[in-house]
């Protein structure tokens, strides 16, 4: 995959990532997983009152909740998961979160559908594809929640 095939008008922050990870080769990516999942901001104790079952992505093998939080116009991200027991869905969602944290919701709605797909190409991870792109569903569906955000267009 090319630079020419990403999306046009992609946020930079996106842009920047996508570019990164279709730069890389197979070991290349294994490599930067490893690096990205050590990456994985906690989950702050202000949340852990939270009733995690309303975050939680059951379309993943890996138990996962997405918490987001909306500040001053921006939206970032936190997860909860276990890095050591799943260090793939650690590193993809620090992949994911470092192209959309801290940005307008507009950010997170930018995000290609096949952004997992993208990030992962070549790794060998397609069971885990449903699960990842569930969690992209999930950050933009907050997204569209959100002031300054609307619902994405259909795929």
């Amino acid at each position: 995959m090319t630079d020419a095939t990403l999306p046009e008008g992609l946020p930079a922050s996106i842009a920047r990532v996508l570019r990164y990870f279709q730069t890389l080769s197979r070991e290349e990516k294994m490599q930067a997983l490893v690096q990205y999942s050590k990456k994985l901001e906690p989950l702050p104790e202000r949340f852990a009152d939270f009733d995690h079952s309303l975050f939680a992505v059951p379309e993943c093998q890996t138990p996962v909740e997405i918490v987001p939080e909306a500040r001053d116009g921006l939206v970032h991200y936190y997860a909860s998961v276990d890095v050591r027991r799943s260090p793939t869905v650690a590193a993809f969602l620090a992949i994911l979160f470092s192209a959309i944290n801290d940005q307008p919701a507009s950010t997170t709605l930018a995000l290609p559908n096949d952004f997992a797909r993208i990030v992962m190409d070549s790794i060998g991870l397609g069971s885990r594809e449903i699960g990842l792109n569930a969690m992209v569903t999930r950050v933009k569906r907050f997204a569209a929640q959100q002031p300054g955000g609307s619902a994405p267009a259909p795929a």
